[in-house]
């Protein structure tokens, strides 16, 4: 049994690699190095660099692999640049997955998880959310991964398809060993704060909105650590080999940090100062984003290790001292 990690290149595909190998699976990465990077892929996994969405190359390796299973990371995850591009966001996000979808009925693939998001809530009328509130997306990013669900089950009725859909929250942190985690541009707080804990960058951190009505005013987020995340898809993985029905779950601990409680976890943990400046608003994000967990939790088994905000910042930390390293040395 083989398995196919889209996006396997990518910063929760690279913990999905390394989770799949301790667990003593086969897996195939598929990436076209976009936003990833072909070191962070664990050596002596196979890698194919292509688009998600290309058809041929995927005909070819579900042949020539003979993938049972696909984990479907791949695609566009910035809400702010969804809404300036959201042409780019409906192809990479949603065609793709269709193109993805239909190579797998093709080649007889029975397993299916896909990587989704909160976003898909748009502004939740409760919280904690519930897989039973409102799916009413804001952002093309949300929208995109909402069609891309549909499609997915629409499929799944028709044809001998078996699949859980993950509807992340904020995934940060990096592999407690040091041997993956998230390179590029900083696009949300923890990556932003690791980056200013080593001095990496110089500017404050931006707070994003000081006047939500939330208990400080900064906006609340369920961080998750990526380890955990790629837990819970080994969990839906084995889910899906014991014959179990397909699901649609959130991912997420249950419990929300504000921006500036996050902005105290660095400081604990460094015993330092972070210096933030308060910023405008963001166009599409909601005040609280905390998830109900409780169906991951009964339906996957799973039991998260890393459910600790100074954990997830600690390892965010040596992971961009690491990079710093490597950066270094090159």
């Amino acid at each position: 049994m083989v398995v196919l990690v889209t996006g396997g290149a990518g910063y929760i595909g690279a913990h999905m690699l390394l989770a799949l190998r301790d667990a003593g699976e086969s897996a195939v990465a598929l990436d076209d190095l976009s936003a990833g990077a072909r070191w962070l892929a664990p050596e002596g996994v196979p890698f194919i660099n292509a688009d998600a969405g290309d058809e041929a190359v995927l005909e070819q390796t579900f042949r020539e692999y003979d993938i049972t299973a696909v984990i479907h990371f791949a695609g566009s995850i910035l809400v702010p640049e969804s809404i300036r591009r959201p042409l780019e966001y409906y192809w990479n996000n949603t065609a793709n997955t269709l193109k993805l979808l239909r190579a797998c009925v093709g080649a007889g693939v029975k397993q299916f998880i896909f990587s989704s998001t909160a976003a898909v809530y748009g502004t939740p009328e409760r919280v904690p959310i519930s897989e039973q509130s409102p799916v009413r997306p804001i952002t093309p990013y949300g929208a995109s991964m909402s069609m891309s669900e549909r499609i997915l089950g629409d499929v799944a009725a028709a044809h001998d398809l078996s699949y859980v859909t993950l509807r992340y929250f904020n995934v940060a942190g990096a592999d407690p060993a040091g041997r993956a985690g998230e390179i590029g541009k900083p696009t949300h707080l923890i990556k932003a704060g690791a980056q200013i804990a080593i001095g990496r960058r110089k500017e404050k951190l931006q707070i994003y909105g000081g006047d939500y009505p939330t208990p400080d005013g900064s906006a609340i987020r369920d961080y998750v650590h990526v380890s955990d995340l790629a837990q819970a898809h080994l969990d839906a993985l084995e889910r899906l080999r014991r014959g179990g029905a397909s699901i649609t779950v959130n991912c997420g601990y249950g419990r929300g940090y504000s921006v500036y409680e996050v902005v105290e976890a660095f400081r604990r943990v460094t015993s330092g100062e972070m210096p933030y400046e308060l910023a405008p608003r963001r166009a599409g994000d909601p005040a609280q984003l905390i998830a109900d967990n409780a169906a991951i939790r009964t339906v996957l088994d799973w039991r998260p290790r890393y459910d600790d905000i100074d954990f997830i910042v600690e390892t965010a930390i040596e992971w961009e001292r690491r990079l710093e390293a490597r950066s270094g040395a090159a």
